[in-house]
């Protein structure tokens, strides 16, 4: 039987709804990090990322005759942010980035005219196959953080390319923000 017109959109999205509740948790108390309710939301959105980049858009792009979706190449810009925002150990300034350029790029997706809309307009009568594949997708494997100079300038240039910056509010320099000590949870 086929799943109603909606299904990627529906799975998506409950996917971020799930991210966004272990990310909610990972800060929830104000002097520590949860690590690992943090590891659980690391792996969970490189997981989600690969999804989107392995599976819907070269999917979208082969039903647009090889035309990628205009929102691609902003979507693409987005998660090599977010991936780069992954990569050192997280503190308070990275946490409140990645939780700021989620908020609007989970809206670019999940909104009226978003990727989830489009794929599942896309996909048509094979929304199920396109499905399945999102539901077996693998988990990624998960590096160790690196918070060395060399990693913290690939992440300010990913963010720089992405037009993002760090969210220094904690009056802090955010060019520190890799030797800021993580705090145990």
């Amino acid at each position: 039987m086929a799943r109603s017109r909606g299904s990627i959109h529906h799975f998506m999205a409950e996917d971020h709804a799930r991210l966004d509740a272990l990310l909610r948790r990972a800060v929830a108390a104000p002097d520590q990090i949860d690590r690992v309710t943090y590891a659980r939301f690391r792996a969970g959105l490189l997981k989600h990322i690969a999804m989107e980049e392995k599976i819907l858009l070269p999917s979208c792009q082969r039903r647009r005759g090889g035309e990628p979706l205009p929102m691609a190449a902003r979507l693409r810009l987005d998660h090599a942010a977010l991936a780069a925002l992954l990569v050192p150990t997280p503190n308070r300034t990275i946490l409140r980035t990645i939780q700021s350029i989620l908020a609007a790029h989970n809206a670019l997706e999940e909104g009226a005219g978003g990727l989830y809309e489009l794929c599942d307009r896309l996909a048509g009568a094979d929304a199920d196959a396109w499905l399945a594949r999102l539901q077996a997708a693998p988990e990624v494997t998960v590096a160790p953080h690196v918070d060395s100079p060399r990693a913290m300038e690939a992440l300010h240039q990913a963010l720089a390319r992405a037009g993002y910056n760090l969210a220094d509010n904690t009056g802090g320099d955010s060019a520190m923000v890799g030797s800021e000590p993580g705090r145990e949870g």
